[in-house]
């Protein structure tokens, strides 16, 4: 299945969770799209409420299906929480990392940045989203993307950056310190679920 291109705010409401992580799509309407407007929401099943949880966290990161169940197939092989390992391999994704640095506003902007060859990791241009990113590694604009716009609003607008990231906003570089806590992720989250979904 290919990835999801359509509106973001119909999605967030029909999931009943903010996607981009701002709350904004749900401040309008909190209900579910469609013609009818508000209905009475049917209960949902203990798969659905499974199969809810993984579509949430697939839109928010943006990934596609076999992206995604393959990345939980590598954090399950992993010592520890499945599902706290899955997070923390999502976070480590580079166009997360370039989101979290503010260099972009949303994950989506931060995907094209990298698909265009705009970031260096460790001065390497590295054009694949998906690369996973080890503690200590250095993001950095290219020389020639420095003066990009989208790369200048997002950063003004920026108020905080992630505590695993470190950002040096004046030459447009970061470092991705750590691996993230799962206490530092979001929390509206249940990651458990997405184990239960895969491990039926």
């Amino acid at each position: 299945m290919a990835r999801y291109t359509g509106p973001v705010w119909k999605k967030a409401r029909r999931l009943s969770f903010s996607i981009l992580e701002t709350g904004e799509e749900l401040k309008k309407r909190t209900y579910a799209p469609g013609q009818h407007g508000p209905t009475k929401r049917i209960k949902l099943s203990g798969y659905g409420t499974q199969l809810r949880e993984k579509q949430r966290i697939r839109n928010m990161y943006g990934l596609n299906e076999r992206q995604f169940h393959n990345l939980f197939v590598k954090a399950s092989k992993m010592d520890g929480m499945a599902g706290v390992n899955f997070l923390v391999l999502l976070e480590s994704r580079l166009d997360n990392i370039v989101y979290r640095m503010g260099f972009a506003r949303t994950r989506k902007a931060a995907r094209q940045l990298v698909n265009h060859g705009h970031i260096l990791v460790d001065g390497k241009k590295v054009n694949i989203p998906s690369a996973l990113i080890k503690p200590g590694q250095e993001i950095s604009l290219k020389e020639k993307s420095l003066n990009l716009a989208i790369v200048k609003e997002s950063l003004e607008s920026q108020i905080s950056t992630a505590a695993f990231v470190e950002v040096d906003k004046d030459n447009k570089k970061g470092k991705f310190i750590r691996l993230p806590d799962r206490n530092e992720l979001n929390q509206e989250i249940n990651e458990a679920l997405v184990v239960e979904y895969y491990n039926r």
